[in-house]
């Protein structure tokens, strides 16, 4: 059985309680875990904020000589940590390794700032004065993490926290913990002095809750959707406590008729079915402008007819199950709303039929046309391997059409005219934009939503911002 981080032990739940993690794959049990109580966020939380003082009195470069230890150790058992994180989220292994490295870029990306975080010096008018900007860490530190990308989002948080000063409590998801768990044993082994990072699992309803009313936690990262998200801001500012939130996300993406048509559709294949569409950034509505229309949508048909659905523990599998049947039967509800308001269906639509899928939450890739502006997959979040495809006459109304959303989290387009593209980039309403590219994220650069997508910034430097507190000082070299 798999065990919570408290204080640099592996310890069971104060109530004795376990729950089953299962394979999406096959409905098979992976592992069991503790299901955690408030009185196991108290012992984390105090645990996190006994080790506070320490940890933030130690030198920042010393910090991220421990970020390099644990990512050296990752980079060794880089292919065992793959195989348990497609085990219990059901992604191909081959996406898998994928993520277990950007846990390891972004930890590298952080180490490497480790002789740069700096305050900073201010001549003032008063003579003989002179001001000073001091960063100083915040405290203990919750992170809320979903189950699509459990390894990669707790990078995000992890790499600026700890770097900063700040000590942990991470909650992952009930449904893929085990992974996440066996970093932080490893952050561990790397010299990570015990209380500094913990892990508690269980229900969002309860360990979430708790650590959200601590009144020892002084900042939440949250990673999910909109609506929770929405339920962690409301109980944050009962104690003012800082937030980081990162939700949903509707992303768009325009091709222009002047783009590479073959390389459009190939990202818009992988932004749409990497990890089965269940990422905040994958492409969820695609607008081709009507004179490139059928041919980039007879290109991805004939993609999405070859892509292998399968086990993701199978390395010719390039779409791999939804994380849960509750999952699956969201997209299948969203997928019938469109058909019932006169959608066409292209491809997929229905579960693989076989007995290798029986047991699964496998859903066929599908791609939908001649969409209502109301349907669902239009105006939700659609969370699995759906696509709605329009066609629009020029750029303002691509662009009109694309920010009709409530989400502003990423975006792209596709053109040859660099006229264009900077008319995209300055009016899309959206935290990213990328200019003929796939949707990779980059640690150099921050990463955030606007309007219902989220507050706050995570990658690059910015997020060392959003875990540090600015202390102004005034220094008058003789008393007054």
């Amino acid at each position: 059985m798999a065990q919570m981080v408290i204080n640099g032990a592996l310890v069971k739940s104060a109530s004795g309680v376990t729950e089953e993690v299962r394979n999406p794959a096959t409905g098979e049990v992976v592992d069991t875990i503790p299901k955690g109580t408030a009185k196991d966020v108290d012992e984390a939380v105090d645990a996190a904020a006994i080790a506070f003082p320490a940890w933030a009195g130690t030198p920042t470069a010393k910090r991220a000589e421990i970020l390099y230890n644990a990512l050296n150790l990752l980079r060794q058992r880089e292919k065992d940590l793959a195989t348990l994180l497609t085990k219990e989220q059901g992604k191909p292994v081959r996406e898998s390794v994928l993520e277990i490295r950007r846990f390891a870029f972004t930890m590298e990306h952080y180490a490497g700032m480790g002789k740069n975080v700096r305050g900073g010096y201010i001549p003032l008018l008063d003579k003989g004065k002179y001001g000073m900007i001091v960063k100083r860490p915040i405290g203990v530190c919750a992170s809320i993490v979903p189950w699509n990308f459990p390894v990669s989002l707790t990078g995000n948080k992890i790499g600026p926290a700890l770097l900063a000063g700040n000590t942990m409590v991470i909650k992952p998801a009930s449904t893929a913990p085990l992974t996440v768990i066996e970093v932080a044993r490893l952050f561990l082994d790397a010299g990570l002095p015990r209380g500094v990072m913990n892990v508690v699992t269980g229900a969002g309803s309860v360990v979430g809750e708790a650590l959200l009313k601590h009144p020892k936690v002084r900042k939440i990262g949250f990673t999910g959707s909109t609506d929770v998200g929405r339920r962690v801001m409301a109980l944050a500012a009962d104690q003012i406590k800082r937030v980081t939130l990162e939700l949903g996300g509707s992303d768009p993406m325009i091709v222009c008729d002047d783009a590479d048509l073959d390389k459009a559709a190939s990202a818009a294949m992988v932004g749409r079915f990497f990890n089965c569409g269940q990422a905040c950034l994958a492409v969820k509505r695609l607008y081709l402008f009507d004179s490139i229309y059928d041919s980039v949508v007879g290109k991805m048909v004939e993609r999405a007819k070859k892509l292998k659905v399968g086990n993701g523990l199978d390395p010719e599998t390039r779409v791999g199950p939804l994380h849960t049947d509750g999952q699956r039967r969201e997209v299948e509800e969203q997928v019938q709303d469109a058909l019932g308001r006169g959608a066409k269906l292209l491809v997929g639509g229905a579960r693989p039929e076989g007995p290798e899928y029986a047991k699964g939450n496998y859903y066929l890739p599908t791609l939908l046309v001649n969409v209502p502006e109301n349907a669902r997959v239009a105006t939700e979040e659609v969370f699995g391997p759906a696509l709605p495809i329009f066609k629009v006459r020029n750029l303002d109304e691509a662009i009109e059409k694309a920010n009709s959303s409530i989400y502003g989290l990423g975006s792209s387009i596709w053109t040859s005219d660099l006229a264009r593209a900077n008319i995209a980039v300055e009016r899309l309403e959206a935290g990213l934009t990328w200019v003929n590219s796939a949707q990779i994220i980059f640690d150099e650069l921050p990463m955030g939503g606007v309007k219902q997508s989220g507050m706050g910034k995570e990658h690059g430097s910015e997020a060392l911002d959003y875990y540090m507190e600015t202390k102004s000082v005034v220094i008058a070299p003789t008393p007054e």
